[in-house]
């Protein structure tokens, strides 16, 4: 029985459609799959939704003792984890997105490498050697090649796949990120975690992953890619005046 502390936010906008189904199965899949980590919670964190989402989920909030809802009126997927994250009391923070499009088996291997192979960080990775992706279209494909190639280039990282939903991390190294430069409120705090954790020198684990792609995400590739690369010049400047 593993000792540990865990919680999986999940952050979610205007998701009525699939918000029971699909956290229902991450529930399925921790009591049937990884019933020896004796305390795992899924934090659902809304960032703003304006359907059905938060009846639904404070539904499932009341019907299983796994489930807390965070709500947040203002929008941005790194906002809901930075709000979630810094409430934590849990020993192991992380996210992943309500599509599933990473599949439930990482878990397992992601709470080993924090627990047992004491890594600071896991994030999962299509790129990776191992890795396998499914259902995703050309562009999307480039584009996420290109900006990881060009998060190399800039920062001379070494993980593969910096825009991937699914990442863990210690909760002790929170504070240390934080207060080093993760600043973004939008999608690019998930690849911000990995640049910052490597400036600091933390153990990060490139996992590959089978992913699924959604046909219906919602990102939106133009205006994701114009955050990215001014978010990129924010940090690489904040990073060189944090070192100096």
């Amino acid at each position: 029985m593993y000792d540990k502390k865990i919680e999986i936010t999940v952050p979610v906008l205007n998701e009525q459609d699939t918000l029971i189904v699909q956290v229902e199965k991450i529930i399925n899949f921790l009591t049937t799959e990884l019933n020896e980590f004796s305390d795992i919670k899924i934090i659902i964190a809304d960032n703003g939704s304006t359907d059905q989402t938060q009846k639904l989920a404070e539904l499932l909030e009341a019907k299983y003792n796994q489930v807390n809802y965070l709500r947040l009126n203002e929008r941005g997927v790194g906002r809901a984890l930075k709000a979630s994250w810094s409430v934590s009391t849990a020993d192991i923070i992380g996210y992943m997105d309500l599509d599933l499009a990473t599949d439930l088996k990482y878990l397992r291997p992601a709470f080993d490498a924090l627990v047992l192979a004491n890594y600071d960080i896991v994030t999962g990775s299509r790129l990776a050697k191992g890795a396998k992706v499914y259902g995703r279209t050309m562009i999307r494909n480039i584009t996420s090649r290109c900006f990881n190639l060009l998060v190399k280039n800039i920062f001379h990282t070494k993980f593969s796949d910096g825009m991937c939903g699914f990442k863990f991390l210690k909760r002790d190294k929170l504070s240390q990120v934080l207060s080093t430069g993760m600043r973004n409120d939008g999608w690019f705090f998930a690849t911000e975690l990995l640049i910052v954790g490597e400036f600091l020198n933390f153990r990060i684990k490139d996992l590959p992953v089978t992913w699924t792609d959604d046909p219906s995400s919602k990102v939106k590739i133009g205006k994701l890619s114009r955050e990215y690369i001014e978010q990129m010049i924010l940090l690489k400047k904040h990073l060189k005046e944090h070192s100096q």
